[in-house]
């Protein structure tokens, strides 16, 4: 066919909504109605799996499927309605959110004796949870900084100049081997792992899906711009000292010097980040937009809800109590 990627294979199907988005897309049969997504389980395998494959054609695409479908009319009333369906539950299940400032503050508490997946790292790493951790993160790492891209044409001034200057540095500030998602190729070679983009998208639990669709939704949807400014505060603001507890994990494991280096890359970048998150693109944002305080909420909010989530499926596989991640 004209015009087919070269991007990894479709994953095996987990449910109805799925079988039929990649089968579909195989040229093998009809897509599901999109009344399907009403009754699915909103942060279940099926669901987020097709949620996820709509979405990645708007990255590398799959292997042998045309790009045009990209735009498919048919193909985005699904991925409308598996959104509706993601996006209504998420406004159900995320309490109402503090103030602003309250909730950014919250961000920056490290509590005495903190739990969670680098905490547990930190003091019980071995290479295979290592390994299990770095194949479920592939799934955002290997296209690290991607998704927050699609908000720069819809910020502007301040804010647009603050969150450029931070993907600056995630896509290497010129330099390809210094781009987040090589070292993070770089950090899985040293464990052994498969370094091609979207090899662990048959591993990939539901909950770390659901992470990289939150992503996908709050940057591919203009209305939900606020929204994406604060998964991308959380995210920025939360990583220098989980990143600094999963350096420590890599070295006590004996990981690699690749390993160790990206979150003590991170542990550097990320420390300044914060400030020019805060300071720039959100207060720059709300200058121009106050309009959006509640929705950076959300989105901070959103995003700690589903951390926890895949925080207590991975402590469960690892054996340990379900802990709040950090």
């Amino acid at each position: 066919m004209a015009g087919q990627t070269g991007g990894p294979g479709l994953p095996r199907a987990r449910g109805e909504l799925s079988a039929a988005v990649v089968a579909h897309l195989r040229g093998d049969g009809p897509l599901p109605d999109p009344s399907l997504a009403d009754a699915a389980e909103p942060y279940g395998d099926d669901l987020q799996l097709a949620l996820y494959v709509c979405y990645e054609l708007h990255y590398r695409g799959f292997g042998g499927v045309d790009p045009a479908r990209e735009w498919d009319p048919a193909l985005l009333a699904v991925r409308a309605a598996l959104e509706h369906r993601f996006e209504s539950a998420l406004r159900r299940d995320v309490p109402p959110g503090a103030g602003l400032d309250d909730t950014l503050d919250a961000l920056l508490v490290e509590p005495v004796d903190g739990t969670g997946v680098s905490h547990f790292l930190q003091d019980h790493a071995t290479p295979d949870r290592l390994r299990a951790y770095a194949a479920q993160r592939s799934l955002y790492h290997l296209k690290e900084a991607d998704p927050h891209a699609w908000v720069l044409p819809r910020l502007s001034g301040r804010a647009k100049a603050g969150m450029a200057a931070i993907e600056y540095d995630e896509f290497g500030a010129g330099r390809a081997d210094r781009v987040h998602a090589r070292l993070f190729a770089d950090l899985m070679a040293d464990l052994g792992l498969e370094t091609a983009y979207g090899h662990y998208l048959d591993e990939g639990h539901a909950e770390m899906l659901a992470l990289v669709n939150l992503m996908s939704l709050f940057g591919l949807h203009r209305r939900l711009r606020g929204a994406l400014v604060g998964h991308f505060a959380a995210v920025e603001i939360t990583s220098s000292p989980a990143s600094r507890r999963l350096a420590l994990a890599m070295k006590r494991a004996g990981a690699g010097a690749a390993a160790e280096f990206f979150y003590t890359e991170h542990v550097e970048a990320d420390a300044v980040h914060e400030q020019v998150v805060r300071h720039d693109v959100v207060k720059g944002l709300l200058d121009d937009e106050p309009g959006l305080e509640a929705d950076i909420v959300f989105g901070i909010d959103a995003t700690g809800f589903l951390e926890d989530r895949l925080a207590d499926r991975l402590l469960t596989d690892w054996g340990a109590a379900a802990q709040a991640v950090t």
